[in-house]
């Protein structure tokens, strides 16, 4: 899973590829919802950078509590 993470992140730099996959590793369950978010919006007929902006955008307090 980590290698299919870090695919889709390969434009980041490293530090922040590892940034991202420990707060995805500490808080699975957040971002398996924010996931599942994403994909209700797609199926709603939103493409995927929209779906993910407007369910980030809607948890953007918690993901910063998490990030930091």
């Amino acid at each position: 899973m980590k290698k299919m993470l870090k695919s889709k992140m390969k434009d980041l730099p490293e530090a922040e590829q590892e940034k991202m996959l420990n707060a995805i590793e500490k808080n699975p369950d957040f971002f398996q919802s924010v996931a599942m978010e994403v994909q209700a919006k797609m199926k709603e007929g939103k493409d995927q950078m929209s779906a993910t902006m407007e369910v980030m955008r809607k948890h953007q307090d918690e993901l910063r509590k998490i990030m930091n």
